[in-house]
């Protein structure tokens, strides 16, 4: 799909910001608890003007449990997506997507082991973002052994280090209590949202949103490295000083999302085929739309998983049921991008 330069700043930049802003709106709305748009307003206004009359139950319901979470989804949605993005740039594969380097797997056995040894949601949040970081510095130490360290062995390595941390959440679960354990670390690994609040929402917004803003900064590099070692460095820059560079601020990103939200997977993948289809390949604007749309996506999964049926969808679930035939449908429309 070809765009004019007009064109493209009209109508998808416009598509960036109005989608997520109507959705974030929209969300308050869907619950169980019905709230009126009229309500939504006036409470999200008292936040200006605290003289405004709003009812302590709809200002409960608005800003104790359906703010952060839909901030949480939004946030989550964006991390993944624009991790993925940059992810798919800098090893060149469409297939890539942030647990490539073993930060899933890492961060799930985290939080297992922590629902293993019965801490409490906050030391859950920081195992699981512990290991998560861990998984990677062991994925980057066991690449660096090999004489011949490149991508494809730092890759393969992050395979290998998943597998480990996958054999060792499957340990854990093996080890839990079938009654109780057991289904809290099988729920935490499906991904979901619903013990969002407040307090362990902040802790996570400080890496994600900064280092989103480093990756917004420094997308133009990405078109630089797509162009390859030998001309990236005729223009000055250190390729591998600069890819080190970004998978550690996609890492730190993965981890603090994955430690709040779970296993959540396809957004990473089929957001950035989106994205791409809409604008193509320049990172310039890919990965704005890629956050754009990471953060409305996985916002509509979140709402869909937890008003469909009377128990909430784990929301991992969901997202691989839709993003599945999704990913097909959206690999055939962009492939030639990829050629």
């Amino acid at each position: 799909m070809n765009f004019n330069h007009g064109e493209f700043n009209k109508g998808i930049y416009s598509l960036f910001f109005i989608f997520p802003v109507i959705l974030f709106f929209a969300s308050f709305l869907i619950g169980r608890y019905p709230v009126s748009p009229g309500d939504v307003i006036f409470t999200l206004l008292s936040l200006i003007n605290p003289d405004l009359a709003v009812s302590e139950t709809v200002s409960t319901v608005v800003f104790n449990i359906r703010l952060p979470r839909i901030i949480a989804a939004m946030v989550v949605g964006a991390a993944l997506a624009t991790v993925g993005a940059t992810f798919q740039g800098i090893f060149k594969n469409p297939l890539v997507s942030p647990d490539i380097l073993g930060v899933s797997s890492g961060a799930g056995f985290g939080a297992a082991l922590a629902i293993l040894a019965n801490l409490g949601s906050y030391f859950i949040q920081a195992s699981a973002f512990v290991f998560g970081l861990l998984s990677v510095f062991i994925t980057y130490s066991i690449s660096k052994v090999y004489k011949y360290s490149g991508i494809l062995v730092l890759v393969l390595s992050g395979m290998a280090v998943s597998s480990f941390f996958g054999s060792l959440i499957s340990s854990t679960k093996y080890l839990a209590d079938p009654n109780n354990k057991l289904p809290e670390i099988t729920f935490w690994l499906m991904g979901s949202l619903s013990s969002i609040n407040v307090h362990s929402l902040l802790p996570v917004l400080i890496p994600i949103i900064s280092g989103l803003i480093i990756l917004f900064i420094l997308r133009w590099r990405l078109n630089i490295l797509a162009m390859g070692d030998e001309e990236a460095q005729a223009m000055g820059i250190n390729t591998s000083k600069l890819r080190l560079f970004l998978i550690i601020i996609s890492t730190l990103i993965t981890a603090a999302a994955v430690s709040i939200s779970g296993i959540i997977g396809w957004i990473g993948l089929i957001v950035p085929h989106m994205s791409r289809i809409l604008t193509g390949p320049d990172n310039t604007t890919l990965i704005p739309a890629s956050m754009s749309f990471g953060a409305s996506f996985l916002l509509l999964m979140d709402n869909i998983a937890r008003v469909t049926f009377t128990v909430e969808i784990p929301i991992g679930i969901l997202t691989a049921l839709i993003g599945a035939p999704l990913f097909l449908v959206l690999l055939k429309k962009g492939y030639s991008d990829w050629k």
